[in-house]
């Protein structure tokens, strides 16, 4: 599939020019340890390879296109203390490369001065342009590998322009192929288990962190990683969106807010329930229960390609309005941002919020979240219900249905602990 995605890329670029993405270090978190390895998404995506200090190359010549591979040269010695690294035969196996395509990480910058001097211009032209990955995660974030190797270019050599390819990745990784696809339903299945562990041994008294360790054991169990910080959150603190303490005691008549999902091969399961601790939700707690689910389902129905991400968002919280004003919550339209203060959903794939270009209509093979909730603070109950769904043409799939979220089915299964 690596291929496939590569000419798909290289369609998107003009020729006599060179794109690098480049795999990222592990940043240092002490004298003698690095915090754990997370591959660059551009560059997992483009090579399949999860390996640090990697560099992929994509020359699109005048004549031809070739693809190369930088990785680090097995280390013995070293091995005896990290563990083995790729083979270069592995390594093109993997990214569904020749053998002969995959070099020593040091040769880099020599073949970088070959490339741009006067004797290979016969071969792939003039190249005078290099695009090189330059996201990053926030404005204050430390300079990535792939922004210090483009200033270092640059001063190099500085006839080259520098562009940005993330634009290019952004559109084309919102259509998710097979394989993709198939990985994030398997995301989603070891989420389900964890939650219907969850479920299972549930109860008032026991801490948000000892609901998180039920799930994690799913998790490690399975070979998973959680894909982001699990959000826990008992009675008032599921009101706060992105609380993630964790360590609250769960209180008689809580509800609890989960937010949480297994990443499999670096893809993303995002996935919200509400379990009441008890076992049975009260009468209140259900009323707001089903507002919140009414626009999940809703909107799960009403969705398909084509359809503008303006629309989708817009659709469900006009469902969260109408029901805000049945529950006593609102009266006036504009007051729901006292109950409803996020968007509808977002593009799930190799991030949890994904990239993908709002301004554009949503297409068929997007991946979406749809995660309607409302924020009840004085009332102690936060509830979001929050799946993951494939877009056809035609409407949309829902890839976790398999998770109970009906009030009934929920009770039933904690009956059982």
């Amino acid at each position: 599939m690596t291929d496939t995605r590569r000419h798909k890329y290289v369609e998107h670029v003009p020729t006599q020019t060179i794109s690098l993405f480049f795999s990222g270090i592990a940043p240092v978190r002490s004298t003698d340890q690095s915090y754990p390895f997370s591959v660059n998404r551009n560059f997992f995506y483009l090579s399949g390879i999860d390996q640090e200090n990697a560099v992929l190359m994509m020359i699109k010549g005048a004549k031809e296109t070739q693809t190369l591979l930088f990785i680090n040269k097995p280390d013995p010695q070293k091995a005896l203390w990290d563990g083995e690294t790729l083979s270069f035969e592995d390594a093109a196996k993997t990214a569904s490369l020749s053998e002969s395509d995959v070099r020593d990480i040091e040769t880099l910058d020599e073949t970088l001065n070959g490339l741009f001097s006067s004797g290979r211009k016969a071969i792939h032209g003039l190249i005078d342009t290099v695009y090189i990955d330059l996201s990053r995660q926030k404005s204050t974030s430390p300079k990535t590998v792939a922004e210090h190797f483009a200033t270092t270019l640059k001063d190099r050599y500085p006839h080259l322009q520098i562009k940005p390819s993330q634009g290019i990745l952004a559109t084309l990784r919102m259509v998710k192929d097979a394989q993709e696809i198939e990985t994030i339903k398997r995301a989603i299945r070891v989420t389900r288990d964890g939650l219907i562990n969850i479920m299972t041994m549930l109860e008032e008294g026991m801490h948000e962190y000892e609901a998180e360790a039920v799930f994690n054991y799913i998790l490690n169990k399975n070979r998973m990683r959680p894909g982001f910080e699990t959000i826990a959150a008992s009675g008032k603190n599921a009101t706060v969106l992105h609380y993630v303490s964790n360590d609250s005691k769960i209180q008689k008549g809580d509800c609890v807010l989960f937010d949480l999902g297994a990443e499999h091969n670096q893809y993303n399961a995002d996935i919200t329930r509400v379990f009441p601790a008890s076992g049975t939700f009260t009468k209140r707690q259900k009323e707001i229960y089903n507002v919140v689910l009414e626009a999940n389902k809703k909107t799960i129905e009403w969705v398909k390609a084509g359809i503008s991400y303006k629309a989708f968002l817009d659709y469900g919280k006009q469902i969260l309005i109408d029901g805000a004003k049945r529950l006593g919550l609102i009266k006036e339209d504009a007051e729901i941002s006292r109950y409803y203060y996020h968007s509808l959903g977002h593009y799930l794939g190799l991030d949890v919020h994904d990239v993908g270009d709002v301004t554009k209509p949503i297409p068929e093979g997007a991946v979406l979240t749809v995660e309607p909730g409302l924020y009840i603070a004085e009332e102690g109950i936060g509830i979001r219900i929050e799946d993951d769904i494939l877009i056809t043409k035609d409407g949309a799939i829902n890839l976790s249905e398999d998770i109970p979220k009906e009030t009934k089915d929920i009770e039933e299964i904690m009956k059982k602990q």
